[in-house]
């Protein structure tokens, strides 16, 4: 018997403020690339719950999502992974400046969408100008949308 495909669930926050996003800078495979603070669902966790983990893990601020900005489906081009992708937008909190990154997170940078879009052959995904893009159109859909049960 084969093994059951399964998408990887993650989560993004697009975070803006005074005209910029917030980024972070990372190690991957491909080298150094930008994606929006973002990671896997834990086992048990609420993707909402997820997203402002991530958020803090990745850059030292602390994010309460307030609203679901979209829901991705990418096949990474290698065919090997298919991400799905829960995006919120919400309340930016405090910012633990002596707080240690994750592993592989070289820097959290806030950029305005022209500096995105000019350094878009470093983005980890498509996904990163895409939720930006919808972001911007004011795509906001009530977190009401997601049920989560523990």
């Amino acid at each position: 018997m084969s093994e059951i495909w399964k998408p990887n669930v993650t989560v993004a926050a697009v975070i803006e403020r005074d005209g910029r996003f917030l980024l972070v800078e990372e190690e991957t495979p491909d080298g150094l690339r930008f994606n929006q603070p973002a990671g896997h669902l834990d086992e048990g966790e609420s993707i909402v719950a997820a997203c402002s983990r991530e958020t803090l893990e990745e850059t030292a601020w602390h994010f309460l999502p307030e609203a679901l900005v979209g829901i991705y489906q990418w096949p990474r081009p290698q065919g090997d992974i298919t991400y799905l992708r829960f995006a919120f937008c919400g309340q930016l909190g405090a910012h633990e400046e002596s707080r240690p990154l994750d592993h592989g997170i070289v820097r959290a940078v806030w950029l305005t969408p022209t500096q995105i879009e000019a350094c878009r052959e470093r983005h980890r995904s498509p996904l990163i100008l895409q939720c930006i893009t919808d972001f911007l159109a004011g795509r906001r859909y009530p977190l009401e949308l997601i049920r989560h049960y523990s």
